[in-house]
């Protein structure tokens, strides 16, 4: 009896040890298991962090053209894109700065070819909106004007580069200035002025149609005119 008694103790036990083995390695496959999806959902989150950044910054949206420098024309344009990133233009460059009504756009070009980026904005866009855009163009060589028709609400433009934006606070914008600025592998006139140029709006000097009679001198892209000596007349004197 007592033999019979201590057998059973004896399996009793060795049923309760194996039972806290079982237990034992369903805990640690259960560690394992939730560490392993913790891990997979950290990397997976890390990776789409990483893409989402990517998206959200990369430039590969700029688009591109092959428009030829030095193309000057006294009369309105017919632009294939609009805004414009290149081609014909007026002979005068519109003066880098900000502007609250729009521009021509045959002025801006001109200024893009010398190295301008040309920032346009829808004109409702927020007022807060706006003002950031007008701290990112003021430096040199920026432009920065109200655009009716605009594709989207900001449009950053340069000479044969665009890139449509979702608003002033796109992270692409201050990256797109900094490639495409004044960018002398882009640039058909790397080096000429931003400044000297006209400083109207489209609605003060509207582009013509049609060519003038009288020509229009052409502006030297290296320097801003000249202004006068004193005493200099624009007339002969009698009997010259």
């Amino acid at each position: 009896m007592a033999k019979e008694k201590a057998q059973a103790r004896r399996e009793n036990l060795a049923r309760m040890r194996a039972e806290q083995k079982r237990r034992e390695r369903r805990a640690a496959y259960l560690m394992w298991g939730v560490g392993g999806c913790a891990v997979v959902l950290v990397v997976g989150l890390v990776g789409f962090s990483m893409m989402n950044e990517r998206a959200t910054t990369s430039l590969d949206s700029v688009v591109s053209a092959d428009y030829p420098g030095s193309m000057h024309v006294q009369t309105r344009v017919s632009y294939k894109e609009s805004p414009p990133m290149g081609g014909e233009h007026n002979p005068a460059w519109q003066n880098c700065g900000v502007y609250d009504q729009p521009i021509n756009n045959e002025n801006a070009v001109h200024s893009m070819e010398h190295g301008a980026v040309w920032i346009t904005y829808r004109p409702d866009l927020p007022k807060d909106q706006v003002a950031k855009l007008k701290e990112l163009a003021s430096r040199d060589y920026m432009l920065l004007s109200p655009y009716p028709g605009l594709p989207a609400k900001v449009v950053a433009s340069s000479w044969n580069k665009q890139i449509t934006l979702e608003g002033a606070d796109d992270p692409r914008l201050p990256k797109y200035i900094a490639k495409y600025r004044n960018n002398s592998s882009e640039t058909p006139e790397f080096g000429a002025s931003c400044s000297g140029g006209v400083g109207t709006t489209a609605a003060e000097a509207p582009i013509p149609t049609t060519a003038p009679t009288t020509p229009v001198p052409e502006h030297n892209p290296t320097k801003a005119p000249t202004a006068p000596s004193p005493g200099a007349s624009s007339s002969t004197s009698p009997g010259s």
